[in-house]
């Protein structure tokens, strides 16, 4: 059976899984659909503003889901992690609250201008909305990070009677590993939606939609991951370097490096044994995992012997971050073939179409590894030297915090399900949609009959 810090620290995870899937779309998505109005703005041209009225649908749908799975992440500080804040509260509860102030009240301000306003407010206006939104979604991003990088990387505090006292919040928000965390992040959630909008636009081409504004889509999506995949590489070896300075048990864990040597390999795979600690089956390019981190074929690393009981576990922190650079390695060859197809050919074989629809959510997926790189790297620390995660832990009952486990475990796959379901119903429907070749307002009205006949048509199919 399962204890209450291996169940807490289990319902930790699926509550951070499931929530980080709908910022890491809204994030960047949000800067998607300025570009896409500016555009439109600019040009006059409507496809830009068909583009935007479809992707807004799915930017609203993925925002209330993002924000409804992050308030159970609060209620986790107090009935799962009590010590948590009664250590670090006086850190971690002004950064959740800059974020508060700063970022939802000016995303909750401006969404709805955003999001109904087209019609009843000047274009300007809605347009300026539009790049409001976008930046409280980056603004979230910056606090939570900060908090994050933090636990991370600690800077800034002082300890009196075993709680942290901020002495210069200035190094608590730009804490070493900060400005490398926020980068890394930014550009993950760029290429999540890159492939996302290029998933579902591949989606609606497929299923036989004739309309300019997909394959526009498509185009720039494609474009922008195409940008934004080799310079993620780029960003993460300086995101690697920076932890093998701060956080050495980290790498040790990610590279597989069970004891301190010059001249590391590089393991390409391998079964990370701790009883034996060893890497069976290893496949490994001599010299090339100090070369990538120390830049000497000769450089030492530590492994983790010189860290006794203070090291992560091995095998999921490996593994997770194979998965990462794998994605990262698909998203670069994807999208540098798909690019060159568009410029050179103006179209894409039906083949590249169907890989970019099962290819959708491949943001999740890296998403998710790299989170899981950076939290479960950290282990056994809540905050790195200062709080251990089961000293932080709730004393309720193992039994309670199982219960809760499974609920949250069965509403999350729930809406999973129903969000992936939406998603295709809405681009199945934009299908059958008429594209006009003017954005006047006898085109959009003529444009929410269609709608209006769909829905009606679709209800009484049913009945």
């Amino acid at each position: 059976m399962f204890d209450a810090l291996i169940l807490s620290r289990m319902q930790f995870a699926a509550n951070i899984s499931f929530h980080i899937l709908f910022p890491t779309i809204t994030i960047a998505m949000c800067w998607f659909l300025v570009f896409f109005k500016v555009r439109h703005d600019m040009t006059g041209k409507p496809i830009w503003m068909r583009a935007y009225r479809f992707w807004v649908k799915v930017f609203a749908l993925s925002f209330a889901i993002g924000v409804v799975s992050g308030i159970t992440m609060s209620f986790q500080f107090g009935t799962n992690w009590p010590g948590y804040m009664e250590t670090v509260g006086n850190i971690a509860g002004p950064l959740l609250g800059y974020e508060v102030l700063t970022a939802f009240f000016l995303e909750a301000t401006f969404l709805g201008i955003m999001l109904f306003g087209i019609k009843r407010v000047p274009n300007k206006i809605h347009t300026l909305a539009t790049v409001l939104v976008a930046i409280g979604t980056s603004l979230s991003a910056f606090w939570i990070l900060a908090l994050d990088s933090w636990m991370q990387t600690p800077a800034g505090f002082e300890m009196r009677d075993g709680v942290a006292h901020p002495t210069d919040w200035l190094a608590i928000i730009f804490n070493p590993s900060f400005p490398y965390r926020l980068t890394h992040m930014l550009i993950a959630s760029g290429l999540t939606a890159s492939f996302f909008i290029a998933g579902i636009s591949a989606y609606r081409i497929l299923k036989g939609d004739v309309k300019k504004a997909p394959r526009l889509t498509l185009k720039v999506s494609l474009l922008v991951a195409a940008v934004l995949a080799p310079t993620q590489a780029v960003v993460g070896d300086f995101h690697g370097l920076n932890t093998l300075e701060h956080q050495p048990a980290k790498i040790a864990a990610m590279e597989g490096i069970w004891h301190t040597e010059k001249g590391a390999p590089l393991l390409l795979f391998a079964l990370p044994d701790k009883e034996t600690q060893t890497n069976k089956y290893a496949i490994a390019i001599p010299n090339l995992a100090s070369l990538i981190l120390t830049h000497d074929l000769e450089g030492e690393i530590k492994g983790l012997n010189e860290f006794e009981n203070n090291h992560p576990p091995v095998a999921p922190v490996f593994w997770s971050f194979r998965v990462m650079v794998g994605m990262g390695l698909l998203m670069i060859a994807l999208s540098w073939f798909s690019s060159y197809c568009l410029l050179r050919r103006g179209k894409l074989p039906n083949w590249t179409l169907k890989i970019l629809v099962a290819t959708t959510f491949c943001g999740w997926v890296a998403t998710l590894a790299g989170w899981y790189v950076t939290e479960i790297g950290r282990q056994p620390w809540l905050v790195t030297g200062v709080l251990r995660t089961e000293d932080a832990v709730t004393s309720l009952p193992a039994a309670n915090v199982g219960f809760s486990l499974i609920m949250y475990l069965v509403v999350y796959a729930f809406l999973l399900w129903a969000y992936i379901h939406t998603l295709l119903s809405m681009a199945r429907k934009a299908v059958k949609v008429e594209e006009f070749e003017t954005s006047s307002p006898q085109a959009d009205a003529s444009l929410s009959h269609i709608e209006s006949n769909l829905e009606n048509h679709k209800g009484s199919s049913k009945a």
